[in-house]
């Protein structure tokens, strides 16, 4: 329907004696001159513009039945994409991606990536994280040291998620560094690092070989000790 206060300005002007044709011109083109004419024509035989509203048609698609069907392939164990629920339900993807949104008010979430603990490992931590709470004082943790590995390679590390290229379509974005080239058998370094409440230690990188309890001790503790004792003292 066209704005109720248009309507309003056609039906004054039009009562004041005024045509369509200055009616239109006086709107400035807000209204084209068919429609003006035929809300006058309206206003000649009825007195007032009485526009047709279309029919609410029931929702075919997002009814009860199909959300429930799409609640049951959710709570399924097994993962499933919105393209294959919509092929297995026979209905459009916009419409269950309506549905899941809309309807049944849920959002898409990312997979959080945390350790793989069982049991014993949490009884484990429980039990560490007790006895560090009953034989120190929060002063004295202050001086607890971490340290911890990582491999890296060279080809660094990579997100898809963060890197995009705007192009028309593939052949275009590959030529425009859409492709991230990858090594199969990239060579790796291992990295060692420390950390405490005053600081952190320097790097110690293995460049070759693997790393055994022997070389972790020759090369590692040392590096440790003489942080920690510069750092912490006698702490």
């Amino acid at each position: 329907m066209k704005s109720k206060d248009l309507q309003n300005v056609v039906l004054s002007k039009y009562e004041k004696g005024e045509g369509p044709t200055k009616i239109f011109r006086d709107l400035n083109g807000t209204l084209c001159l068919h429609t003006i004419k035929r809300w006058c024509k309206m206003i000649g035989q009825s007195g007032s513009i009485q526009l047709l509203k279309p029919p609410d048609y029931p929702r075919i698609v997002r009814t009860k039945g199909a959300s429930e069907k799409v609640t049951h392939c959710l709570q399924r164990k097994k993962p499933i994409s919105t393209r294959k629920l919509a092929g297995d339900l026979g209905i459009s993807q916009a419409s269950v991606q309506l549905m899941l949104r809309e309807d049944l008010g849920l959002k898409t979430y990312k997979k959080v990536v945390e350790p793989m603990l069982t049991d014993e490992h949490k009884g484990k931590r429980n039990t560490f994280a007790n006895w560090v709470r009953t034989n120190f004082r929060k002063e004295e943790t202050m001086n607890i040291f971490f340290s911890d590995e990582k491999m890296f390679d060279i080809d660094g590390v990579y997100s898809s998620q963060n890197d995009r290229v705007w192009a028309v379509d593939r052949v275009d974005a590959d030529t425009k560094g859409g492709i991230k080239p990858k090594r199969k058998f990239p060579q790796k370094v291992m990295v060692w690092l420390g950390v405490c409440s005053k600081g952190v230690t320097p790097l110690v990188i293995f460049d070759n070989d693997s790393v055994d309890h022997a070389r972790y001790t020759q090369e590692v503790l040392p590096v440790a000790l003489e942080y920690g004792n510069k750092v912490l003292g006698s702490q």
